[in-house]
């Protein structure tokens, strides 16, 4: 699965040019506007409702563009589609439990403690000491922007402890059903069965969005930004590099999510924060810039 496309001209060029640490930031800047448009709307949308609109709304226009590009004969064997039926379920699960958790929690300090479980993935798979040395920075620079402040919130910490669980899932079941041939169209039927998965929780509390098309619009905008958009970005990256890199590269996260809190929500990063955004950023800069070989890329189709 893949944002680019074969026929998709400039745009699948520019993809093949940029760096995957553009790409990163890119890809948080859009997932994480959608979260603090997502924060704004809880004293009016049940978070859970919010989550399930994102999931859903981030599959709605990757099916719709891909839908003229399936492939009869290119079928799903059975293994296929538990992979990206798990994938989505797992994706699913891990925006559910970030929205309950930055419900009670500071944006970027929830972002910063869900990165356990990517520093997890890093940490399995880290072999050279310039790798562990960037993973210790980037760990390092996380654990300074979790802070302590926070520990007064027990289920808010719960759930972005489940958040991470899921982002760690969401790498290693990823990483392989990113190389699958499937492009948006996977990515998309990936999501809708992430939303299904997740719709006994989302529903019941969806009635203020139904009767609000503002409402409606905003969230089905923000699956756009934060899923379709970001992780179809993320996709893409995933097929270039290892497991271990993209890992590590997820620690530009808690950065963006701090900038833009700053920026959107008003959250005022203080000097830890900004130390820890130092480390990480370093953290990013010295690992080694190793990607898969080219054996290892499927061809990018929908």
């Amino acid at each position: 699965m893949a944002l680019t496309e074969q026929s998709s001209g400039s745009g699948s060029r520019y993809f093949g040019a940029a760096s995957p640490e553009i790409l990163f930031v890119a890809s948080a800047m859009t997932q994480y506007i959608g979260a603090a448009v997502a924060y704004s709307l809880f004293d009016e949308v049940a978070p859970a409702t919010v989550a399930w609109f994102r999931v859903l709304g981030g599959s709605i226009p990757l099916l719709a563009v891909s839908w003229k590009r399936w492939r009869p004969r290119s079928r799903w064997t059975g293994d296929e589609f538990i992979a990206a039926a798990t994938f989505g379920i797992a994706t699913a699960l891990m925006n559910l439990f970030f929205y309950l958790a930055i419900d009670r929690l500071p944006l970027g300090n929830g972002v910063a403690i869900e990165f356990i479980g990517p520093i997890a993935v890093a940490a399995a798979r880290t072999r050279t000491s310039r790798n562990a040395l960037a993973l210790i920075l980037a760990a390092g620079g996380v654990a300074v922007l979790a802070g302590l402040e926070i520990s007064n919130e027990p289920l808010g910490l719960f759930f972005i402890f489940c958040a991470s669980a899921m982002w760690a899932a969401y790498i290693v079941i990823g990483s392989h059903v990113a190389r699958l041939d499937r492009g948006v169209a996977g990515l998309g039927m990936s999501l809708a069965i992430g939303a299904l998965a997740i719709a006994p929780v989302g529903l019941p509390t969806s009635r203020p969005v139904w009767v609000s098309p503002a409402l409606l619009l905003t969230c089905l905008l923000i699956g756009v930004c934060s899923n379709a958009i970001g992780y179809s970005i993320e996709m893409h990256v995933m097929r270039q590099i290892p497991t271990r890199r993209f890992a590590i590269l997820l620690a530009l996260l808690p950065v963006v999510a701090g900038l833009v809190a700053f920026l959107i929500l008003g959250q005022q990063p203080s000097y830890f924060d900004l130390l820890g955004m130092t480390l990480i950023l370093v953290g990013v800069i010295i690992q080694e810039r190793d990607e898969l070989p080219i054996t290892d890329i499927a061809p990018t189709t929908s």
